[in-house]
């Protein structure tokens, strides 16, 4: 039998260059450059979409003489989005990327060649009704933007703090503050090699989330607080354990969609052709849109601000019928062809879930519930306890119940931390595919 290995152990990985308050200074230039342009990019995203919504949705139905909200309106419309966005990814140069059920939020450049047919299927996911939020694919655009503008100016810029950089700064301004890519890259800054403090390296990506948060509130976006609940005020010992039951109940439900994810991711791709299995996910998608109506479609953050502003509209049956369709339109939208991200919809889940947590336990207030809900339901799904409890307190408003919310993610993190995350991986795409690809399916497997 062997004794001990004697061998000596292997090198440390020598540091990267040192963080020294001048390069700081100089490095902050392209970082505030990469923060503009990735919150106009968004803004300008979101304005063409908008736009295209609204002919969809108002001016459309309108001319026509149909009610927009019509159970037969909302299939056709998301039955010609499946179409439209088959198409395209069909038939563009780069079939519009990596397929978002593969990626994470963090993205890898791409060829500027993909982003046109990426970014029309994103604004036709977003006007068309799509249960799938713009996180992934706009991260994906302003990484290789900033990868290919930055790398062209200087190549004093690392080409991976760039891409950083770009993440950052299109977190910022998709929530319209850099708290949470300051939270988010907590969590990376290990991976930077560069010495210094955490705060140093922390410096850059917040100067271009900074950047972005504040363009984004300059052009009239941002996340934006929705609750119309009063402070919660002081912790009550009880309200941890009600508060816990439903945080942990709302995670187990987004654990039942994640468990679902890569059966049905399976069962749309054997179809292979992405014409098919992109429409046939439209008229899924429209079929459980006449189901739950009006208030189950879109990326759901102005759906949120809708149940929130008359929770009493909703009573627990209609909230239960609420969260199992758009639990099965995210499901359905992430595993048929579609690009975009798993974060809006979450958060769309968990107010939902909340509500119906405090309707089924009418003593804990009603901002206590509805940030349980959301933290429960982020927290399955994006997995990431910072980002779960930066929504679940932006939304509601209250920072109050961040004293609560610290304690109750503790259970609600064991109730997700084995379970299998949200995404196909490598060995899940081996499984559902035959080994000869088709041109899509190439550009689908580039992570």
């Amino acid at each position: 039998m062997p004794g001990p290995s004697t061998a000596s152990p292997a090198p440390a990985t020598p540091p990267g260059p040192q963080l020294t308050v001048r390069r700081l200074v100089l490095l902050s230039i392209p970082a505030i450059l990469i923060g503009v342009l990735s919150a106009v990019t968004l803004w300008g995203l979101n304005q063409i979409a908008d736009q295209l919504e609204d002919g969809l949705w108002t001016s459309l139905p309108k001319s026509l003489g149909i009610a927009s909200d019509s159970p037969w309106w909302i299939f056709a419309v998301l039955t010609f989005t499946g179409i439209a966005v088959g198409l395209v990814v069909w038939l563009v140069p780069g079939h519009a990327g990596p397929d978002s059920a593969t990626t994470e939020l963090a993205a890898t450049p791409l060829p500027l060649s993909v982003l046109p047919g990426l970014a029309v299927v994103v604004m036709l996911s977003l006007a068309g009704g799509v249960s799938l939020g713009p996180e992934n694919p706009i991260v994906a655009i302003n990484v290789s933007l900033a990868v290919a503008i930055i790398a062209r100016m200087s190549k004093a810029v690392p080409p991976a703090l760039i891409g950083a950089l770009a993440i950052s700064a299109t977190i910022g301004a998709l929530f319209g503050t850099p708290v949470a890519a300051a939270l988010v890259f907590t969590g990376m800054v290990g991976e930077f090699k560069m010495g210094g403090s955490l705060w140093d390296k922390l410096f850059l990506p917040l100067v271009a989330a900074g950047a972005g948060s504040v363009t984004t509130y300059l052009l009239g976006g941002g996340f934006g607080a929705q609750s119309p609940f009063d402070p919660y005020g002081g912790p009550q010992p009880f309200d941890l354990l009600t508060g816990s039951l439903i945080a942990c109940a709302a995670a187990a439900f987004g654990l039942v969609g994640i468990y679902l994810f890569p059966l049905v991711h399976r069962a749309f791709h054997a179809l292979r052709h992405p014409l098919l299995f992109t429409a046939l996910g439209g008229v899924v998608l429209g079929l459980l849109g006449a189901i739950g109506g009006p208030i189950t479609l879109f990326k759901g953050l102005d759906q949120s601000a809708e149940l929130l502003a008359d929770p009493d509209a909703y009573p627990p049956g209609q909230l239960t019928i609420i969260l199992l369709v758009k639990m099965a339109a995210l499901v359905v939208a992430a595993s048929a062809g579609f690009r975009g991200g798993r974060i809006f919809p979450a958060v769309f889940l968990g107010v939902a879930a909340g509500l119906l947590g405090g309707a089924l336990l009418p003593g804990l207030p009603l901002s206590l519930a509805v940030a349980c809900g959301i933290l429960g339901v982020v927290l399955a799904i994006a997995r990431d306890g910072w980002v779960a409890l930066f929504v679940a307190v932006a939304l509601v408003d209250d920072i109050t119940v961040l004293p609560m919310l610290c304690i109750i993610v503790l259970p609600t993190w064991l109730v997700v931390t084995r379970a299998r995350e949200m995404l196909i991986t490598p060995d899940d795409l081996a499984r559902e595919r035959p080994p000869a690809r088709l041109p899509w399916e190439q550009a689908a497997s580039v992570r």
